[in-house]
C-alpha cells in the first residue's frame, strides 16, 4: 500500500485507465465527446490525491470514486435535458395557445398596417384552419415544415398537403383581387 503513494500519477493512470472505461461501459454511457472519460480521469486523480491507506484498498477507492463521479455527471446531464425538454414543451404550448387565440380573433400583428391586417383577414377567410396554420407558421413565422408537423403532431406529408391546398387557394384569391397582374 505505501508503495502506491510513491508512484507518479502517470504510473497510476497507466495501471488504472481501464477502470474508467469499465465504469463508463458498465453504466451504459455513450461518450462521443469524452466528457465522461475526462470526469473519470479527474476522479482517478482526486482519489489518488486523497487516498488514505488505513481506510481500505486503493483499487476499491478508485472504483468507488470513479463510479460516483460518473453517476453524478450522468444525473446532472439528465436534469439539464429534462429542463430543456420542459422549456420546449412550454414553448410548444404557448405557440398552440397563440394559434387558438389567433383563430378566434382578428389578426393584429404589431407594427403592421391596416391594409396588411385586412389582407391577412381576407386570406384567412379563404382557407381552412389547417391551411391557415401552414400560412401562419410557414409564411408569416418562417418555420420549417418539419417543425410545424412536430408542433401539430402530424406527418410532414400532411403539412405539405396543407401548403399545397393553401397555395392553390392563394393563387385563386390573388387572381380575383388583382385580375390584371400577370401570373
Amino acid at each position: 500500500m505505501t508503495d502506491q503513494k510513491h508512484l507518479t500519477f502517470e504510473e497510476i493512470f497507466k495501471q488504472n485507465e481501464r477502470r474508467i472505461h469499465y465504469h463508463i461501459h458498465r453504466l451504459g454511457i455513450r461518450d462521443p465527446h469524452q466528457d465522461f472519460y475526462s470526469e473519470g480521469l479527474f476522479a482517478l486523480w482526486t482519489a489518488h490525491q486523497k487516498y488514505n491507506p488505513n481506510k481500505g484498498p486503493l483499487g476499491t477507492y478508485f472504483n468507488y470514486t470513479i463510479r460516483n463521479r460518473l453517476v453524478d455527471l450522468l444525473r446532472k446531464e439528465t436534469r439539464e435535458m429534462e429542463k430543456k425538454d420542459s422549456i420546449v414543451e412550454t414553448e410548444k404550448q404557448r405557440i398552440s395557445d397563440a394559434t387558438t387565440e389567433l383563430r378566434n380573433t382578428t389578426i393584429d400583428m404589431p407594427g403592421s398596417k391596416l391594409e396588411e391586417r385586412e389582407m391577412w383577414q381576407d386570406v384567412k377567410a379563404e382557407l381552412t384552419a389547417k391551411q391557415w396554420d401552414w400560412v401562419y407558421y410557414y409564411i408569416i413565422q418562417g418555420m420549417r415544415v418539419k417543425e410545424i408537423a412536430e408542433m401539430k403532431g402530424v406527418s410532414v406529408e400532411a403539412v405539405k398537403g396543407w401548403g399545397k391546398g393553401a397555395r392553390r387557394k392563394l393563387r385563386e384569391w390573388a387572381a380575383r383581387k388583382h385580375p390584371n397582374r400577370p401570373k
